[in-house]
């Protein structure tokens, strides 16, 4: 059954995403509350309600979802305990299952491969001494991501011959952690799909992604991409979200390597980063759909329009107490400014990102990188 407005959404998370989610949320009528353990989180300014409380903490969970219709998350890493205690007293979306499976980075990979999805030679390893070995068995060129937490590149880090794999593993915190083999890419694409409780499904085109630091630097959508490459990628993210029995949007990071074949990266179940373009490239924005899908709701279109690319403005604009020449951006025809209201900017950090849309993918993308450089 649809929920419609003027029901309640409860998100749980109140950064950027959820920011971003309420307001389109607020612009279906509906209304807002979120769960964050910061009472001035980013969507504080933009929501009835935070429930002040930690992403492990049942009572907490239960207590935002007692006042909604829906719940659904901006971040993954909410405790099953917390999940079970909301669901108690709405329907949660995506479900517990779904998070039990991105959480972990090897138990998702273990059900990729399950699926029968194409993805890369990896190891899981849990101490130096078996990080060592996978040096030998899969190669010197690694990439280490702890199985659990990490965020734009935190608790990750690159192997390589020169490595001294000790440190390395220790700089994990000693973790559990998946080893990938570093692999010869072409680029990094991702897909967004969205999944109604009704069964249906929509697929936005890929966005083609750039990693400077192994954070998002800059991300164009739709992507110039062959149409066999496009077809691949939206078979594979579709297989996925109905093997999943998702109810709300996944995002599927994807490598494409220089021998032609897709292989899957990761999985993240909620708004991602590489899809804020589609606030000015499609009909209906990633925040929208989420919203749509959760809410039993027809979705919305996802045809883009025209091409239009992000840059992502970290906190290294900051620096020193200076102010970005915002003006100056937003001088240059086409832009936008997206801030996500965050205290305390710090050099990695998200603040915010630029938009613009173009004639072609490149010139889009050559808009708002000449307006980055503007800052």
């Amino acid at each position: 059954m649809p929920i419609l407005p003027p029901a309640t959404i409860g998100i749980l998370g109140g950064g950027q995403l959820g920011r971003m989610t309420a307001l389109a949320a607020r612009s279906l009528g509906y209304g807002v509350q979120v769960l964050d353990p910061n009472p001035d989180c980013a969507a504080r300014p933009v929501v009835d309600r935070v429930v002040v409380a930690a992403f492990d903490d049942p009572e907490g969970a239960a207590e935002l979802a007692r006042e909604c219709d829906v719940i659904t998350i901006e971040i993954e890493q909410i405790a099953p305990a917390a999940l079970e205690a909301a669901t108690a007293h709405a329907p949660v979306r995506p479900g517990a299952s779904i998070l039990r499976i991105v959480q972990d980075r090897a138990r998702q990979k273990e059900w990729l491969a399950a699926q029968g999805i194409p993805i890369g030679p990896y190891v899981v390893v849990e101490s130096a001494e078996t990080l060592a070995d996978a040096t030998r068995t899969l190669g010197p060129e690694l990439f280490v991501k702890a199985c659990q937490g990490g965020y734009d590149g935190r608790s990750q880090l690159r192997l390589d011959a020169k490595s001294d794999v000790a440190s390395a593993f220790s700089s994990l915190g000693n973790r559990r952690s998946v080893a990938e083999l570093g692999l010869p890419l072409t680029m990094e694409l991702s897909v967004l799909v969205a999944r109604r409780s009704s069964g249906e499904t929509i697929v936005y085109p890929p966005a083609v992604n750039h990693h400077e630091r192994q954070i998002l630097a800059w991300s164009v959508l739709p992507g110039e991409l062959t149409s066999e490459v496009v077809r691949e990628a939206e078979r594979l993210a579709l297989a996925i979200a109905h093997a999943l029995m998702l109810e709300g949007i996944l995002a599927v990071e994807m490598f494409l390597l220089q021998d032609g074949r897709l292989l899957v990266n990761e999985l993240a179940p909620r708004p991602h980063n590489s899809y804020h373009a589609s606030e000015l490239a499609c009909p209906t924005s990633q925040f929208e759909q989420l919203v749509r899908s959760v809410c039993d709701l027809p979705l919305g279109a996802v045809t883009p329009a025209r091409p239009s690319a992000i840059v992502n403005l970290f906190g290294d604009l900051w620096e020193n107490g200076r102010v970005p020449r915002f003006e100056r951006a937003l001088a240059v025809p086409g832009t936008r400014l997206f801030l996500y209201g965050k205290s305390g900017a710090r050099a990695g950090r998200k603040m915010g990102h630029l938009a613009a849309s173009g004639a072609t993918a490149q010139d889009a993308l050559q808009l708002v990188q000449r307006a980055a450089r503007e800052l």
